[in-house]
């Protein structure tokens, strides 16, 4: 027994040391990209991180992804899958929010939101698509709001991601979109010409749920939670919440 006992104490300890450094698969909205990358970089586990728009990820998951994290770019999406029970409780909760704002190749103090219609054709303004994307749903929603969806629509470019359609204008292939602050800011091509109301669409929010039943994804979880990784994601431009709103997702 004591040399059965001297074989397998190596084997104790080199599976103890994988499950410290086991590597945790999360799949994030493609706006999180750059915010979550330097995140990831303050934590002690292994990561990967899939990004695309939230659809996507959230059909993949559907269809058997090995996911360990999900984080989605509006609430819906995550609903889906917690109402397919794929996400384990308790209930995601929102990690920050987020502002649209409208950009353009130039910058143009005079630009009104109520005059976009006029801006187009042949110009083209550039979102995510407008029925799975969340910040394509978003932008239908404020521009429906404002009243100037009907004369803009025709003339939209309808993209994967959100990270598309800031790339667009970027290389000058569209003169406008319409994406979140924090993407902006990560993008010097591109200039801001207005922050659209928070009030004419649904408050941007990006709740996170954890997918596969572990320790090492509730750990994660808990960090992305945590003050730390906040101010991270702040300094990207995301917004805190103060109150994460129970069952929001």
């Amino acid at each position: 027994m004591p040399r059965l006992h001297n074989l397998l104490a190596p084997l104790v300890m080199c599976l103890s040391a994988m499950a410290a450094n086991a590597e945790i698969t999360v799949f994030a909205a493609a706006s999180l990209r750059g915010a979550l990358d330097e995140v990831n970089t303050s934590y002690s586990d292994d990561i990967t991180v899939s990004y695309a728009s939230s659809a996507t990820l959230a059909r993949q998951i559907q269809n058997g992804a090995p996911a360990d994290i999900y984080i989605s770019a509006n609430p819906s999406w995550m609903q889906v899958l917690q109402n397919e029970s794929l996400v384990q409780n308790p209930p995601a909760e929102p990690l920050f929010s987020n502002q649209l704002v409208v950009i353009g190749t130039k910058p143009d103090a005079d630009f009104k939101l109520a005059n976009l219609p006029n801006l187009l054709d042949p110009a083209r303004l550039a979102l995510g698509i407008t029925k799975a994307v969340p910040a394509g749903i978003y932008a239908k929603e404020a521009l429906t709001s404002l009243g100037v969806w009907q004369d803009t629509a025709p003339f939209t470019v309808q993209t994967d991601n959100v990270r598309a359609a800031l790339r667009l204008v970027a290389l000058g292939e569209v003169d406008y979109a319409i994406v979140y602050q924090t993407d902006a800011l990560q993008e010097p091509r591109v200039h801001v010409l207005a922050h659209i109301p928070q009030s004419a669409h649904a408050p941007i929010l990006y709740p996170a749920g954890q997918i596969a039943d572990t320790d090492q994804a509730a750990q994660y979880l808990a960090f992305l939670h945590s003050p730390k990784a906040q101010a991270i994601f702040a300094e990207y431009g995301f917004v805190p919440i103060s109150k994460p709103a129970k069952g929001g997702s």
